[in-house]
């Protein structure tokens, strides 16, 4: 397992933890590998009933790792299937997954919290889908589960103009399932958590089977269209620029090249 995420089982519950608070719990390929082993692995455990994915510190998760001179060098086919691994891992666990929304969730990571079948989120958290900042385009199924969410109007606001969403906002247009004070959160989860651990297994696998059908039978479709058009903008010097600009905390010029 990744040094930086965390896996404790007890009680009926799986609970992953991104630990990476120094960076904002971004993540790395070897992160994304971690989850979907974590993922797998409860949902062949029969005494899971439930998992919870939640961040530690300040924030849920900022996203994919940005760092080095040149930081688009890192982002290849393999970085889109990671991502994609993730929310097909996610989606398809026959098992609830609630997002356990800390802190701020951008880029991949709003991508993970709007992938799973429940959000609990702080009223302070936020979501923000950050790519079009540094000359991408949404990933992890983003372009579909915020549309299916929120509306087409909604998803392109959030996507070409890459403004934050306050947690209660996101719960508003159906992005999110709580948001709960501060004070309240950790409580709050408990009480989703514990009455998922305590409800029907078989029932809640096929219900979940049964509205993803419903409402993201296109998902395989919207992950190989973000892989294709991802990889294409990371060779991009948009992408570049936009990265490196992000690095060295400037405004980035972007010239359609």
């Amino acid at each position: 397992m990744a040094d930086d995420l965390e896996v404790h089982t007890e009680g009926g519950v799986c609970r992953v933890t991104f630990s990476r608070p120094e960076a904002f719990n971004a993540v790395d390929e070897a992160m994304a590998t971690g989850l979907v082993k974590a993922l797998a692995e409860a949902a062949a455990d029969e005494g899971v009933r439930v998992v919870v994915l939640t961040g530690s510190g300040a924030a849920f998760s900022a996203g994919a790792v940005l760092q080095g001179e040149n930081p688009v060098e890192s982002f290849d086919a393999r970085a889109m299937d990671a991502a994609n691994m993730m929310v097909r891992a996610i989606v398809g666990a026959g098992k609830p997954v609630v997002a356990a929304v800390n802190g701020v969730a951008a880029g991949v990571g709003a991508s993970i919290c709007f992938a799973s079948d429940l959000a609990v989120a702080k009223e302070s958290a936020s979501f923000l889908l950050a790519f079009t900042r540094v000359g991408l385009m949404p990933d992890g199924g983003a372009s579909l589960t915020v549309a299916a969410a929120a509306g087409r109007a909604r998803a392109m606001r959030m996507a070409l103009l890459a403004e934050p969403m306050s947690a209660r906002e996101a719960h508003q247009v159906g992005l999110i399932s709580h948001v709960v004070p501060d004070d309240e959160f950790e409580e709050t989860v408990e009480k989703v958590v514990g009455r998922l651990a305590a409800g029907p297994p078989i029932a809640y696998a096929a219900t979940k089977k049964a509205i993803n059908a419903a409402t993201l039978g296109g998902l395989a479709q919207a992950l190989d269209r973000e892989r294709t058009g991802q990889v294409v903008l990371f060779g991009t010097e948009d992408a570049a620029e936009g990265m490196r600009a992000f690095v060295e905390k400037r405004r980035p010029r972007f010239t359609g090249s």
